[in-house]
């Protein structure tokens, strides 16, 4: 299924963000990119929360990417509408979507190659939730 996916990385995660990119644009999704324009060492909160904005107020899935995949994940978790999951293998991916509904998945660049990254992101958008006893787990996460 072709879908509106919405990415940003830090400097760390430029060169993997673009690969990604080019990859699902072959693959026929439609890519909003929030930068990083450039391996220039820039602030991660900063492209995290237009991320995290746009998969909050469209429902759309979301791909994030830092040197470690926390600190941009830790900025998209501050989004009450975000469950942001660093994965790093394809099985945390199906767990992240399966178990946990999680919308945005977090790469991390220095410690990941890329055909594992690639993996992952394929087995984010191709996994459902599972729902029942997860869903009402999932329920908790937001805080009152």
């Amino acid at each position: 299924m072709k879908r509106k996916i919405a990415i940003g990385s830090d400097h760390a995660g430029f060169h993997l963000k673009n690969e990604i990119i080019e990859k699902l644009e072959a693959e026929g999704h439609e890519v909003v990119d929030y930068g990083c324009p450039s391996e220039e060492s820039i602030d991660y909160p900063d492209y995290a929360h237009p991320v995290a904005n746009l998969v909050e107020k469209e429902q759309i899935t979301g791909i994030l990417i830092c040197g470690s995949g926390n600190g941009i994940s830790m900025s998209a978790n501050k989004h009450s509408g975000v469950r942001c999951a660093l994965c790093w293998s394809m099985e945390i991916a199906e767990l992240a979507r399966q178990h946990n509904d999680a919308n945005i998945i977090s790469l991390p660049a220095r410690y990941i190659s890329s055909k594992e990254a690639f993996k992952c992101v394929s087995t984010f958008l191709t996994t459902d939730f599972e729902g029942g006893r997860h869903q009402r787990r999932v329920d908790k996460i937001a805080c009152a």
